[in-house]
């Protein structure tokens, strides 16, 4: 040994040993006996929450003893002291850590020692609770806890696992939790002491479940929450869903990673056949697999996938993608021997306007389908009627509809199909209550416009498919409608259309039709001046005024009426002004625009807002000696079918038409240029009516022109059209707008 080496040895004699702790724990409870049965196995004891336990720790130090010389006992004998009673007599105790440990022990357990040198104290559950969640941990720092028998009672431990089981019995989805470890009643009252949002549930056992940091029951809350569901129906295995929940509960469990679920075998088919679609054993006839796209194959078994499972959904492909031909291939299918369920016939509700568009196409795509028409008088719809049992599809106008009602309501149908599905978007309706009652075996609506000014029509639209999916109006508007519309709130957003997706099919034509021409659009600026600047001028102030000073009102209906006045000084003074001979710039650009379109061989179409613009410019045609065909709300639904034939197959250069009139049910490939007399405050009704032409059948490119004053309230709309469209973009990417959506200071700024 050197030198250093024999002097630390010597410096070690006169140094204290090394202090070692030791906390010993005991923990006692009024009436503890019933905490425990023979041989000290657990079991429960009533009212355990209420408990008020009496904690003691007592403290120890030991010391390794030395020998005369300074250096340790070989024999590793130790002396023992009692912290905070024991005085340090002994030279070689480390006093200062002692006087440390003492000190911590002191500020955990809040109170002085005993005359034997231990802490006591009364502590309920949840000082119990953080003595062993942190208090323990004190201790372990400076020493070696021990706990007697009753301490060791009290543990925290996680929770345990929860699954959640789905099942589908009779057309309904059994919702059941479980977990092992547990009964069911405690896993409720565990349950609910998260929602209390407290830190620790107790068991009757007496452990204890930290609440704090368990991203189950996070995930348990969240998903009962996301399905209105009581968590105790749940348990018990009293809960009941809609089989129409099935996809999004799917959605749900996939998210919520962190519960384990189960899934019988009806469920798991429902929820594969949803993925799988594109495999779906369903092939569209065998007539209609060589005219029908791709996309179009898609949407028909996605239709019969619905029909499989007994939703209902929206086909809300975009204008011109052929929802009729996939609806009528679907009906094929069915009425052709191949579902052995199809004993009843089927009802298309439509517009007016398009009930011969509907019986035209069934004659053309599925002629073997048996099809009549519910029109004319009483005794027409009741010699309709009267065919019942030979008809495999009906066709019926909503308006007829209306009307019929009492004698439909009672009968059975396989399906029922809306065109156009946006005239129910009021649900207060009287055609919306109509279709509501039809008692049908499966249910599909088509529009390309879902929502066209409010997101409560997407409920409506619902409401009819599979009622309370979308909750009762009332509540739909409170969970969607004003978080949506009115606060921005994203997540609302992705809920609904979480929620709503797998029943809505919408494709674009961008998206699908990689062929067609591409459509070009144009906004072609007029300049205003002379006498038809003047009277613009003075309408704009009167209207101003009145809406500054208050005496129209919140009457919308008012105001729409004073703007229109305003647009039709902007189409044609005339209009509004019977003796007005001057100048109407829009006029005279929109006959150079159609010889200018005659002059590169092409046909159009013409479209405006207002009839009676319609004939001023027919008069215009006639004296240029131009050909022209003109379709209005009043031309018969016989006269509009012959129409689109003559002017699809012939030569006619220009084709009038009114906005609503025809911006449905035609099919005008014969036309490649579109103009736009007057720009109208939806944009999607003035999308449908382009649709007219850039469909299915084009082969050239379209240009589409818009006509806009400049300097009026035509260019404030058209910006416009472009600011309110976001709604419908984010739900399922459509345009929207509305004056009743529209601000006084909106309307102020339209004619700023």
């Amino acid at each position: 040994m050197d030198f250093t080496d024999h002097c630390e040895k010597e410096a070690e004699g006169y140094l204290p040993p090394e202090p070692r702790f030791d906390f010993y724990l005991d923990c006692e409870t009024p009436d503890s006996s019933e905490m425990t049965g023979a041989g000290g196995a657990k079991k429960g004891r009533k009212n355990s929450r209420e408990a008020v336990h009496f904690l003691r720790c007592e403290g120890r130090v030991r010391y390794r003893e030395k020998n005369r010389k300074g250096s340790e006992n070989p024999e590793n004998t130790e002396k023992v002291y009692t912290l905070c009673v024991s005085d340090p007599e002994d030279g070689y105790r480390d006093v200062e850590q002692e006087k440390r440990v003492a000190g911590a022990m002191r500020e955990l357990m809040h109170t002085k020692p005993d005359e034997n040198g231990a802490f006591s104290e009364v502590l309920d559950d949840e000082k119990l609770f953080d003595f062993l969640q942190s208090g323990i941990a004190v201790l372990e720092k400076y020493g070696t806890v021990h706990g007697s028998e009753a301490f060791r009672r009290f543990t925290v431990i996680p929770v345990p696992k929860v699954k959640v089981g789905v099942s589908v019995e009779s057309g309904i989805l059994d919702l059941s939790l479980t977990s092992t470890g547990i009964s069911e009643k405690e896993l409720l009252d565990v349950l609910q002491s998260y929602r209390q949002r407290k830190r620790f549930h107790k068991l009757s056992s007496g452990d204890f479940l930290d609440l704090a940091e368990d991203d189950q029951l996070t995930q348990i809350s969240d998903f009962m929450q996301e399905l209105d569901l009581n968590p105790e129906e749940v348990i018990r295995k009293s809960a009941k869903v809609p089989l129409y929940r099935a996809l999004y509960i799917d959605r749900l469990l996939e998210e919520h990673e962190a519960l384990y679920s189960s899934r019988d075998r009806v469920y798991r088919g429902i929820i594969r056949n949803f993925k799988t679609i594109r495999d779906s054993e369903s092939e569209p006839p065998a007539n209609l697999a060589g005219i029908m796209r791709p996309y179009q194959v898609l949407g028909f078994k996605w239709i019969r996938t619905l029909e499989e499972a007994g939703f209902g959904g929206i086909l809300a492909d975009e204008m011109g993608l052929g929802k009729t031909l996939q609806t009528i291939s679907v009906l094929s299918y069915d009425y052709d021997g191949k579902n052995p369920g199809t004993k009843h016939p089927s009802l298309v509700v439509c517009p007016a306007s398009l009930v011969y568009n509907w019986q035209e196409e069934f004659a053309k795509f599925a002629p073997e389908i048996r099809v009549v028409l519910i029109t004319g008088g009483v005794a027409a719809r009741r010699k309709a009627l009267a065919a019942w049992d030979t008809t495999q599809v009906y066709i019926i106008s909503y308006d007829l509809l209306k009307r019929n009602i009492a004698e439909l309501s009672g009968k059975e149908l396989f399906y029922v199909i809306l065109d156009e599905a946006q005239y129910i978007k009021n649900a207060g309706a009287a055609v919306s209550k109509a279709v509501k009652v039809l008692n049908a075996g499966h249910r599909l609506a088509l529009t390309g416009t879902p929502i066209e000014n409010r997101l409560s029509e997407l409920w409506s639209i619902f409401d009819f498919l599979m009622p309370g999916f979308l909750y009762s109006q009332k509540e739909f508007e409170r969970r969607f409608g004003v978080p949506v519309t009115k606060n921005k709130d994203q997540e609302a957003m992705e809920k609904l259309k979480k929620m709503t997706s797998p029943f809505l099919m919408r494709r674009r034509k961008e998206d699908v039709l990689k062929d067609l021409p591409s459509k070009l659009e144009e906004v072609r600026y007029v300049p205003v001046s002379g006498e038809q600047q003047k009277l613009y001028d003075a309408e704009v102030l009167r209207l101003k005024n009145t809406i500054l000073d208050g005496s129209m009102g919140n009457g919308k209906v008012k105001v729409l009426a004073e703007l229109t006045k305003i647009r039709e000084v902007c189409c044609d003074p005339s209009l509004l002004y019977e003796d007005y001979h001057g100048e109407s710039s829009k006029r005279e650009a929109a006959i150079g625009l159609i010889r200018q379109a005659m002059d590169g061989g092409h046909r159009m179409l013409l479209f405006s807002q207002f009839t009676s613009m319609l004939a001023l410019l027919e008069e215009d045609l006639k004296a240029e000696g131009i050909p022209y065909y003109i379709l209005t709300g009043s031309t018969s639904k016989e006269k509009r079918i012959r129409l689109v034939h003559q002017f699809n197959e012939g030569d006619v250069p220009v084709f009038l038409i009114s906005l609503k009139a025809g911006g449905n049910g035609l099919n005008l490939t014969g036309a490649d240029i579109v103009i736009h007399y007057d720009p109208w405050w939806n944009l999607s009704a003035q999308n449908q009516a382009t649709d007219r032409t850039h469909r299915i059948g084009q082969t050239r490119q379209v240009t589409v022109y818009r006509l806009i004053l400049k300097g009026t309230i035509e260019e404030r709309i058209l910006r416009l059209q472009e600011e309110k469209k976001d709604l419908a973009d984010q739900v399922l990417s459509g345009e929207s707008t509305s004056l009743a959506s529209l601000s006084q200071e909106e309307l102020l700024e339209l004619l700023s």
